[in-house]
């Protein structure tokens, strides 16, 4: 199972079961907005702040997942769960109720890919029957937490992103409970590629996509060295959060090296929002960008059969209040899971 120097290659291939995505209203208004499958009425989501509002966006995810799936809390085997605010908090006082072992996860962005490639592993592993793996993302609490108030009213550079209001959940579940009860599924996981730390030396948290471009670079590259694959191999590589200034700049990264994805790239962060009409300048970030998309959009065109396979890369950019503010650089890294269709 093991591949190359940073993947694994399932023989037996765990499905994703179900999934869920839940988003705020501007992602509601964005070019994906019918395919959510529930758009908050408002951005508190009837909580009393914005921290609990995004543990309630987690909350109603992950029902909806088990929901869609047929399954009860006591099916799942473990939660793989993390999000954007300090000591993981969305997560833990979102999902807590649920009394499922969970395993709290800090990849920031990436979090999406991570969860995803542990918990394909503890299925394939044959540790579990099924695992759900969430994370999540809101605008207000992401501000709050890394940059300004949003009382302060500070102008946004437009080389920065906006961090996506929403959460996707997902039930990874066995081939074998698969194949013994006839599921429908979504899609399968047929790989992974654990990504490294991964540090330019950029300082600009406000420039997210051109500090997240190398890590997702090394990532992408090191898939097609350990599995000797070309670009035309997937129909369509995604990142999640680079937007339009780290597209740019991980086509030229990778154009350094040989590599042109050009035909197959596409990223989350472009996807989620009109950039003519919706103000997000640089485009979509945040763990619940490149979940959502996912559980919306990218599984859909697998599951009706578009694409047969897709290296869906987030990326995530490993900073806190604190070292920003002691003035250190801006490490990234980017987990890359592959996904085909069934």
């Amino acid at each position: 199972m093991i591949q190359g120097k940073q993947s694994i290659t399932f023989e037996q291939a765990p499905y994703i079961l179900e999934s869920a995505s839940i988003v705020g209203t501007k992602e509601g208004e964005g070019p994906l907005g019918k395919l959510f499958d529930m758009i908050g009425e408002e951005d508190h989501f009837g909580a009393d702040n914005w921290e609990d509002a995004e543990s309630s966006l987690q909350k109603d995810a992950v029902f909806l997942a088990m929901k869609k799936a047929n399954l009860a809390a006591t099916d799942i085997r473990y939660l793989f769960a993390g999000d954007l605010l300090g000591q993981s908090i969305a997560s833990s006082f979102g999902l807590m109720n649920y009394q499922i072992p969970m395993f709290g996860l800090y990849g920031a962005c990436s979090t999406c890919g991570e969860s995803l490639g542990l918990g394909a592993m503890t299925v394939a592993s044959g540790h579990a029957t099924h695992v759900l793996c969430v994370t999540s993302s809101h605008f207000a609490s992401a501000e709050k937490e890394f940059r300004f108030p949003l009382e302060y009213g500070n102008q946004r550079p437009l080389s920065a992103s906006w961090t996506v209001t929403g959460s996707g959940a997902f039930v990874v579940s066995s081939a074998d409970y698969v194949e013994a009860q006839k599921k429908h599924v979504r899609a399968k996981i047929t790989g992974i590629t654990t990504g490294k730390i991964v540090d330019y030396g950029l300082k600009d948290s406000m420039n997210m996509g051109a500090c997240m471009a190398p890590a997702a670079a090394d990532t992408i590259y090191q898939n097609l060295c350990d599995f000797t694959r070309k670009p035309e191999s997937y129909d369509k590589i995604i990142t999640g959060d680079l937007g339009y200034v780290g597209q740019t700049a991980l086509l030229d990264l990778l154009e350094e090296k040989g590599v042109d994805i050009s035909r197959q790239h596409m990223d989350c962060g472009i996807e989620m929002f009109d950039q003519d009409s919706q103000d997000t300048h640089a485009g979509g970030s945040g763990c619940g960008c490149a979940a959502t998309v996912l559980s919306a959009y990218l599984l859909k065109q697998l599951e009706e059969g578009n694409w047969k396979r897709i290296l869906f890369v987030p990326t995530g950019a490993l900073l806190s209040k604190t070292s920003f503010n002691e003035g250190q650089t801006v490490p990234c890294i980017a987990h890359g899971v592959v996904i085909e269709s069934v």
